[in-house]
C-alpha cells in the first residue's frame, strides 16, 4: 500500500534549526563543565514579579476564558499605539494597530496577504529562518539579498534596485535590528528602501522585534511612521517577548494602514480567531508601568555585547564580524571545519550550542550565530575556550 504523500510546499521546508542543534548536544559527555545553550533568543532574566502576578490572576479570570477580537484587545492596542507614537515621535492610532499570537504568526500572515503563491519577496541574508520557512510553506519565493561583513551586514539599495527591477517584489522585509547578526540598519538606510518600494509598488516589511534594546541614542530609528502616508508601504512588525520576558506567552503585534489592515483582518479571523488573552491584559499595564524596567535590561544587554565582545576578541583567528542586541555573528578561524561540522563539534565535545550560519541562507558557511543575551557574565566567560575546541574531537 502506498503511502499518503505530504505537501510538496512542506516538505521544501526547511527543518526547525533549533532542535538539530540541540540534538548534537545530546551527545556532549559534559567533559568541558555544564552544557551552554546559545542557540535560541531567551530572556536570560525572568520577568519581574509584579507582570507574573496579572499574568496569573488574568489567566485565572472568566473574563479572559472567552473570545476576543480578532485584532486584539482594545486596551492592549491602545497601549501599544501610544508607545508607538512616543518611541518614534509620530501619532499612530490603536486602529492602526494589531495584535497577534507572537511575531512569528505575524509574519506568516503578513506573507498570506502581501504575496501569492510563487511570487517573490526579498530576505536579506544572513535572514532569520522563520521568515524563510513561514515563505516556503506558502510557496513564496524568498530572493536572497546578499549583505556582507564589510558592510557590517546593512543591505546595499543598489542591490535591491537590482534585484527590485529583476524579480518584482511584492515586497521587501528588513530586520533591524538584525536576527542573526545584530546589526542595526541607519535611518537614511531605511528611508531609502521605503522609496524604493513606493517606486515599484511593493510593501516594506520592516521587523523591529529588538527595538527595544536599541542604544538609546539610536531612538527613533527611523522617521517612517512620521509620513502621513506610512500606512501605504510600510508593515510593521513587533515583539513583546524579548522585552517583557514572555516568549511563552506567544503575542506579537502588526502595525499597518488600513487597507493592510482589512486584509489582514481574514488571516486574524482564520489563523488565530483572537490572540492569548490573559497576556493581552497583562501587558495592557505593562507598556507603560515598565518602561523604567526596560530601560535597565537594555543596559544589562549592552553590558552583555560588551562583555562578550571583549572575551572573543581576545581568541586567536576567531572574528567577531557583527553584534548587537541578542546576537554575536562570529567567523570561523581559517582551518577551522565548515560551519555545520563546527557547530556539531562544539555542541558534542564542548557542550556549547550554537547556530550554524548554512540555517540562516545560503553564503553563510564561515559563520555561527550566538544569542549572548541568554547567559550572564559567568557563563559568556566560559564559551572563549569552548570556541577554542573546536575541531578537537575529529
Amino acid at each position: 500500500m502506498t503511502a499518503p504523500a505530504l505537501s510538496s510546499r512542506i516538505r521544501r521546508t526547511a527543518a526547525p534549526p533549533i532542535p538539530a542543534a540541540r540534538a548534537w548536544a545530546a551527545r556532549y559527555a559534559g567533559q568541558a563543565g555544564p552544557a551552554l545553550d546559545l542557540t535560541q533568543a531567551v530572556p536570560g532574566y525572568p520577568p519581574p514579579p509584579e507582570l507574573l502576578a496579572r499574568l496569573a490572576a488574568a489567566a485565572g479570570s472568566a473574563a479572559c476564558s472567552g473570545y476576543g477580537p480578532i485584532a486584539g484587545d482594545a486596551p492592549l492596542r491602545e497601549a501599544l499605539a501610544a508607545d508607538i507614537s512616543a518611541f518614534y515621535g509620530a501619532p499612530v492610532g490603536a486602529a492602526g494597530v494589531a495584535i497577534t499570537a507572537g511575531c512569528n504568526l505575524a509574519f506568516a500572515m503578513v506573507v498570506s496577504v502581501l504575496a501569492a503563491e510563487g511570487e517573490a519577496v526579498l530576505l536579506p541574508t544572513p535572514w532569520y529562518f522563520n521568515h524563510e520557512m513561514a515563505m516556503a510553506m506558502q510557496g513564496v519565493r524568498a530572493v536572497p539579498l546578499p549583505t556582507r561583513p564589510e558592510d557590517g551586514f546593512v543591505p546595499d539599495p543598489a542591490r535591491i534596485a537590482a534585484l527590485m527591477a529583476e524579480h518584482r517584489p511584492r515586497a521587501v522585509v528588513l530586520v533591524s535590528p538584525n536576527n542573526p547578526t545584530g546589526a542595526v540598519y541607519p535611518p537614511a538606510l531605511i528611508h531609502e528602501v521605503a522609496e524604493l518600494c513606493r517606486r515599484h509598488g511593493a510593501w516594506l516589511v520592516l521587523d523591529e522585534t529588538y527595538r527595544d534594546f536599541l542604544d538609546p541614542a539610536s531612538i527613533p530609528p527611523h522617521g517612517l511612521f512620521g509620513d502621513p502616508g506610512w500606512g501605504d508601504v510600510l508593515v510593521h512588525l513587533y515583539s513583546f517577548s524579548k522585552a517583557y520576558c514572555v516568549p511563552g506567552h506567544r503575542i506579537g503585534a502588526i502595525a499597518a494602514g488600513p487597507v493592510a489592515m482589512a486584509a489582514l483582518e481574514k488571516a486574524f479571523d482564520t489563523l488565530q480567531i483572537c490572540p492569548p488573552r490573559p497576556a493581552q491584559a497583562a501587558l495592557a499595564w505593562a507598556i507603560p508601568a515598565l518602561a523604567d524596567w526596560r530601560a535597565g535590561n537594555r543596559a544589562l544587554m549592552a553590558a552583555r555585547a560588551a562583555f562578550f565582545r571583549g572575551a572573543v576578541g581576545r581568541l586567536a583567528g576567531w572574528r567577531l564580524d557583527a553584534i548587537g542586541t541578542y546576537f554575536a555573528y562570529l567567523r570561523l578561524p581559517d582551518g577551522a571545519p565548515d560551519a555545520v561540522a563546527a557547530a556539531e563539534a562544539l555542541a558534542a565535545g564542548q557542550g556549547l550550542m550554537t547556530l550554524p550560519g548554512p540555517f540562516f541562507g545560503p553564503g553563510q558557511d564561515r559563520h555561527l550565530r550566538l544569542a549572548f543575551a541568554n547567559a550572564g557574565e559567568d557563563v559568556l566567560a566560559q564559551v572563549p575556550a569552548r570556541l577554542a575546541g573546536v575541531g578537537r574531537e575529529g
